[in-house]
């Protein structure tokens, strides 16, 4: 059985999912991108822009299939909002 690399927390994939948005991913947007959905690989720091969650992440893994994947919307704090019932 092949060895793998161990996952990381949450956490750590949070902040080096930041860390890499800040630094990569954001430099090489345009205006259009904005409410864009960005998955990002946090070891490669390949990424892949879609209006579309699902297809954001799967056109990454095409590439990628071992991403570890953080996920983010351009001009956003984060990628969804959790909106309180009524």
């Amino acid at each position: 059985m092949p060895l793998t690399e161990p996952r990381r927390n949450p956490e750590e994939v949070a902040r080096m999912g930041v860390d890499l948005y800040d630094r990569q991913v954001r430099p090489k947007l345009q205006s259009d991108d904005d409410g864009k959905f960005v998955a990002l690989d946090i070891k490669t720091g390949e990424f892949e822009l879609n209006q579309d969650d699902y297809q954001a992440v799967a056109r990454l893994r095409s590439r990628c299939p071992s991403a570890e994947v953080w996920l983010g919307r351009v001009g956003e704090p984060a990628a969804y909002r959790m909106r309180r019932g009524r």
